[in-house]
């Protein structure tokens, strides 16, 4: 089994910025994307940003500019760092990525992290 452990959420102020952490533990053979998404309520769930084993790179129109994600192959992480927060940003945001158990696996799995709350508010 795979598990995603978030952490950096949290409330800041208008025009502050937070940066968010996520890493997987257990049998993991490969990780070919990272990506957070949130969702904010009576919303639906909103990719954030995606960044690929080859470090191609998307982020969704209203981060775009202000967000950046980023990864650490050799520890399992992926980041997001958040500036110029306003009130739309505020959600839960939940670390996922795509990957393989062993190299005997046919198929991609889907891990997702637990959430993390983030409020901009003053």
């Amino acid at each position: 089994q795979v598990q995603l452990v978030e952490s950096g959420g949290g409330l800041v102020q208008p025009g502050g910025s937070l940066r968010l952490s996520c890493a997987a533990s257990g049998t993991i053979f490969t990780i070919v994307s990272m990506a957070w998404y949130r969702q904010a309520p009576e919303k639906e769930r909103e990719l954030v940003a995606l960044i690929t084993s080859g470090h191609s790179i998307n982020y969704g129109d209203s981060v775009l500019g202000r967000f950046t994600i980023s990864r650490d192959n050799a520890k399992n992480t992926v980041y997001l760092q958040m500036n110029s927060l306003n009130a739309e940003d505020t959600a839960v945001y939940y670390c996922n990525m795509r990957g393989y158990s062993t190299y005997a696996d046919h198929t991609f799995s889907d891990w997702w992290g637990q959430g993390t709350q983030v409020t901009v508010s003053s």
